[in-house]
């Protein structure tokens, strides 16, 4: 859903920084309401639909979760994927994406404007919550799990 964000900052143009991005995120919902990214992640995803398995990354508010159900199939399932803030904080600054805080500070603050847009709900809601405390390896076997033992189906 990022994605979608990104080409507005872009649109606007406007650096590609976590400031920016954070604040035309909440631009945008403010003005349009909390299923604005749902709305044109669920749009392309309609459009563009070429297999039954489809991964949706970054849903922040129940709402946008339940937009999907309502909108794209009634099989849909809400994956939390969890870690530690320290561990996220130190992937975030190795990863180095353009809209990536770069002081613990800044992904607090992200943190908590996240919040306030009903992550935590999300998260207590999620269908499957998944660890990542640990390492990409690992990860990734979840993952495998996940998708080959047919939990979301």
């Amino acid at each position: 859903m990022g994605d979608f964000v990104w080409k507005e900052v872009k649109k606007r143009n406007l650096s590609l920084n976590a400031e920016n991005v954070g604040k035309v995120a909440q631009e945008m919902r403010k003005k349009y309401g909390n299923t604005v990214w749902a709305e044109k992640t669920a749009n392309e995803i309609l459009q563009n639909q070429q297999t039954s398995v489809i991964v949706i990354d970054g849903i922040r508010s129940i709402e946008e979760a339940q937009f999907f159900r309502l909108t794209l199939s009634a099989s849909f399932k809400l994956v939390a994927i969890t870690a530690p803030d320290e561990q996220r904080y130190k992937r975030a600054k190795q990863r180095k994406r353009a809209d990536d805080s770069i002081s613990d500070r800044d992904m607090q603050k992200r943190d908590e404007r996240e919040r306030g847009w009903g992550l935590e709900q999300v998260i207590s809601e999620a269908d499957i919550t998944i660890d990542n405390g640990s390492s990409l390896e690992s990860f990734r076997e979840k993952i495998h799990t996940l998708f080959s033992d047919e939990l979301l189906l």
